[in-house]
């Protein structure tokens, strides 16, 4: 499968609840993680995982889809049309 370069947004609502979680599942898909930045929002309560990734639709899909079953966590994720050579 081909490789493009995409970003993802995460928003947590209670960061306690879930962080073992989310680092969990960041591990487990290490691999396709180019750059993290995890910004929290202590006012609002929420806390933002913003990422960069590099890796085909399925593994990507994957990694999101266990992400956003998280409860109080919500994401976005944008591939580019750019093919990323091997």
């Amino acid at each position: 499968m081909q490789k493009r370069i995409g970003v993802i947004a995460i928003v947590v609502e209670n960061r306690k609840k879930v962080a073992s979680e989310i680092n969990q599942i960041l591990s487990e898909w290490g691999e396709i993680i180019i750059g993290r930045m995890g910004v929290p929002c202590k006012d609002k309560e929420i806390s933002t995982i913003a990422l960069i990734v590099e890796g085909d639709s399925d593994d990507i899909g994957g990694m999101t889809g266990k992400i956003g079953n998280l409860p109080g966590v919500m994401l976005k994720s944008a591939l580019t049309s750019k093919v990323v050579e091997e």
